[in-house]
């Protein structure tokens, strides 16, 4: 099938090339706009009482204006408000009142905190039901604007936090760092590829080739989305580009390097690509295979934000694949040998010393390097019991210097950290509520530990529906705001509630504290399902049932080392409370998936030494030799990219470049060069039962025998 399609390619290219333009026009033309959201309300079913408190929220109270920003005022000198700065900070607010910004609806300033260290004004905006409406970010933008020029010549300092701004510097930041990582991971391509072949041409070839298809890419998952209805999550972007340039990158070198050998050959550069195509197309096929099937497994997920996450990317995968196997051999067979220039050194097979003295090393002891590389994976894995997982997307997501950011900083000077985001407690009633019941039950609330204060209940205007605001001594994405809604104020909600009522907590604290028991639930339903098929992939790929279990074995090693990993340097060297809460299911598909990729390489390229005749350490020793030059290309090549995350500027994207990278880094540096080639020359004949794989198979020559894809690594 393969030895068809690059015969077609080859003989064809303009031909593709045209039909890969018109169908990305026409995909760009015909795809609806790519939305993403920041509400995290968003991604969980209608089950959960979070998700139940909103909906009955706002059905009673649709007309709702509650603060969506708060106005922060304190002493530059950090000393207690005067009566005269209390009396400045009511005039400043009358004055933004008086200036009738766009979409600024109601400012209402509150008195001085308890201690004076701080004075809030709550600002009420225009609700918006798009999470891609801008409005209210572009008041905040003329607030702020207005709030420096008032505030200037005084002694006081201020700033706007709450949703509205943090969802403004969410923005701003997410847009300073995907121009952050599109350039590094641009410039980290062009250089590494330079160095590894010395010539601007392929070097520039992924560039313009992914580049061109990043559109399409982009305009399919619009559709998908639409389709069926999903919620896509705004840090998808940041991880569909490196995914795109990473593993698009990685088959392109996969195809480059093969096409390289069989030119060494003596082949003629169209005969070259098209073997190239024939003997590579199965192993990035069965690799992407992987990929998407491990991406896929997160329709299962309960989180809407997963469920978009998996079809988005096993989309770029496909499409980098078809892109890899199609569209570079159309490019490439023009250029022909021209593609290296100005380097001649395509023409000589360098000696790779290194590698073959690592190889050598490995046959004689494959039982040292076994343990050597598994005791690595096992002693970084045992840090992973120690993950904590995080809520704060909030400041997380945004710089530690952005406005929003600092000033919640300074508003738990004075007031409870839950002032920007109050937990609601929604109590329904099939009659109307009596004043004895409202205050008997608001009186309960207040006495829940870790409750910081209830306001006066909002009533519907039927009065079947009041709204309790809560505010939580602690921040509302914080551990002991989590633990205050999920035990002591959700029990105290429904034990306390009126005979003939229903009680249900909701708002950001509360989504949380249910994001944890979806997650939960995923990772007991996920994992396990894009291990299976995995290992079936495998199993179909080498005809065996032995190979599959310890190369998945390998991989959950490689999994539990990267996650400790991250918990070591995040959670231990830096002091952070805990790592993302999505980071687990991102890094386990990341690094089973990508890690399977290079097992497959490395174990392929190991069955066809064994099938030459070679013994199983010595079948071991000249996989390494030959396949860990590509492993170890494509290994920095990805890893890099993944590690562009980390120059984004706030740290959830930092925790998923680094765990990611380093996860690739480990399956390709570790597992797949070292771990699995030892493993299996240990396992010897026995890794390919009940097959016989590692025999050489009788019948015709070596081109319709050769297991397709192995050598890739050739030099």
């Amino acid at each position: 099938m393969f030895a068809r399609l690059g015969a077609v390619v080859v003989h064809n290219p303009w031909k593709v090339i045209g039909l890969w333009l018109l169908l990305t026009i026409a995909v760009v033309a015909a795809a609806p706009e790519l939305k993403s959201t920041t509400d995290q309300s968003a991604f969980l079913p209608s089950h959960y009482e979070s998700i139940q408190a909103l909906e009955l929220q706002q059905r009673a109270f649709p007309d709702s204006s509650a603060p969506a920003a708060i106005i922060v005022f304190a002493r530059e000198d950090g000393t207690p408000l005067t009566d005269a700065d209390s009396a400045s900070v009511v005039s400043i607010g009358n004055g933004l009142r008086d200036a009738q910004i766009k979409d600024v609806i109601g400012m209402q300033p509150t008195p001085p905190s308890d201690n004076r260290l701080i004075q809030i004004i709550a600002v009420q905006m225009t609700k918006v039901t798009n999470p891609n409406d801008t409005t209210q970010g572009d008041a905040v933008k003329a607030l702020r604007a207005q709030l420096k020029e008032r505030v200037e010549g005084t002694e006081l300092k201020a700033g706007i936090t709450g949703q509205a701004a943090q969802v403004l510097d969410q923005r701003e930041s997410g847009d300073k760092g995907m121009a952050i990582i599109g350039i590094a991971t641009v410039v980290l391509i062009l250089v590494l590829l330079l160095i590894i072949f010395r010539s601007p041409v392929i070097a520039l070839l992924p560039i313009v080739v992914i580049g061109t298809i990043s559109s399409m890419v982009n305009g399919l998952i619009a559709m998908v989305a639409k389709a069926f209805d999903l919620e896509i999550d705004a840090s998808i972007s940041a991880i569909l580009v490196v995914v795109l340039f990473g593993v698009g990158t990685d088959y392109i070198l996969f195809l480059m390097f093969r096409y390289r050998e069989r030119l060494r050959a003596g082949e003629d550069s169209k005969i070259a690509m098209v073997s190239a195509v024939t003997r590579v197309g199965e192993a990035i096929t069965s690799a992407a295979g992987a990929v998407i099937i491990a991406f896929m497994a997160l329709v299962l997920s309960t989180l809407g934000m997963f469920r978009a996450m998996g079809p988005a990317l096993a989309i770029a995968v496909a499409v980098a694949l078809a892109a890899g196997l199609t569209l570079v051999p159309a490019v490439v067979s023009l250029l022909g040998t021209k593609v290296f220039w100005p380097s001649k050194a395509w023409r000589t097979e360098p000696k790779g010393a290194r590698f073959t003295a690592a190889g050598n090393a490995l046959g004689r002891r494959p039982g040292v390097f076994a343990v050597a590389s598994g005791g690595v994976l096992v002693v970084l894995g045992i840090f992973a019991f120690g993950f904590h997982p995080t809520f704060d997307l909030s400041s997380g997501s945004t710089s530690e210097a952005s406005e929003s950011v600092v000033y919640s900083k300074e508003l738990v000077k004075g007031l409870p950290a839950g002032t920007t985001q109050p937990s609601d407690v929604l109590l329904r009633s099939d009659g109307a509520l009596a004043a004895d019941q409202l205050t008997a039950y608001r009186n309960a609330l207040a006495g829940v530990p870790g409750v910081g204060q209830v306001a006066e209940p909002k009533l519907s205007a039927d009065k079947t529906i009041a709204d309790f605001a809560v505010t939580l001594d602690a921040a509302p994405e914080s551990d002991a705001a989590l633990d205050t809604v999920k035990g002591p104020l959700r029990n105290t909600a429904h034990s306390a509630a009126p005979a003939g009522t229903t009680a249900a907590v909701g708002g950001m604290t509360s989504v949380f504290v249910d994001f944890q028991d979806a997650m939960a639930r995923d990772y007991a339903i996920v994992f396990p399902v894009a291990g299976i098929l995995i290992m079936i992939v495998l199993g179909l790929l080498l005809r065996s049932l032995v190979a599959p279990w310890y190369l998945m074995a390998s991989v959950f090693l490689g999994f539990a080392a990267t996650l400790g990993a991250a918990v070591l340097v995040f959670q231990h060297f830096r002091g952070e409370t805990g790592l993302i809460f999505t980071l687990p299911v991102i890094m386990y598909l990341f690094v089973v998936a990508l890690g399977t990729d290079y097992n497959i390489l490395m174990v392929a390229r190991l069955r066809e030494e064994a099938r030459e005749g070679n013994e199983p350490k010595q079948a071991a020793a000249l996989a390494l030799r030959h396949t860990g030059p590509t492993i170890a290309a494509a290994g920095v090549i990805l890893a890099g990219t993944f590690a562009s995350m980390m120059l984004a500027g706030n740290n959830v994207l930092a925790q998923m470049g680094f765990a990611i990278s380093v996860g690739i880094a480990i399956a390709a540096f570790v597992m797949a060069m070292f771990f699995t080639p030892a493993l299996t020359a240990l396992i010897g004949h026995k890794a390919w039962w009940p097959g016989h794989g590692d025999q050489k198979p009788e019948g015709p020559g070596p081109e319709s025998r050769e297991v397709v894809g192995t050598s890739i690594g050739g030099n």
